[in-house]
């Protein structure tokens, strides 16, 4: 599916974010900083991509961590995964969290999310007087068990 992507001046010099494999379903993000930034355990930044993207209708891109800097640094996001709404024309920008023990530092260029482009569904209130029961009910956080 073809998206229109711009690529801002701070930008210029790094790649359009591409698919790691042919199966893989996000393209990596690269972050647009213009001089190193460290992240301290606990600590979260907002890291530019330097794109903005004009979405077709009835589409979001949704940003989400990447498993390794997870895994290895402890470093995710937040709000995963993060929406781009296709009425949002700003720069494309990353909230990273660390949640790792160690400062970890962001360079340029570094792969630090993913974006996948997804299908929106809208929804159409219906508002009724009651909710038919299920065998689960009202049981929420760990209520299926673990």
């Amino acid at each position: 599916m073809p998206v229109a992507v711009r690529r801002l001046a701070h930008a210029a010099d790094l790649p359009l974010p591409t698919y790691a494999t042919a199966g893989a379903a996000g393209l990596d993000l690269a972050a647009a900083v213009t001089e190193p930034l460290t992240l301290q355990p606990g600590g979260r930044v907002l890291v530019p991509t330097g794109l903005q993207v004009a979405l077709p209708p009835g589409f979001e891109l949704q940003i989400r961590p990447r498993s390794g800097l997870a895994l290895r640094h402890g470093i995710v996001l937040p709000n995963s995964p993060g929406t781009i709404d296709e009425d949002y024309r700003g720069e494309i920008q990353v909230i990273l969290l660390n949640a790792g023990d160690v400062p970890f530092t962001i360079t340029r260029g570094m792969r630090i999310a993913q974006v996948v482009l997804a299908p929106v569904v809208r929804l159409a209130w219906q508002e009724v007087a009651e909710i038919m029961d299920t065998g689960r009910a009202g049981g929420g956080f760990g209520s299926t068990g673990l």
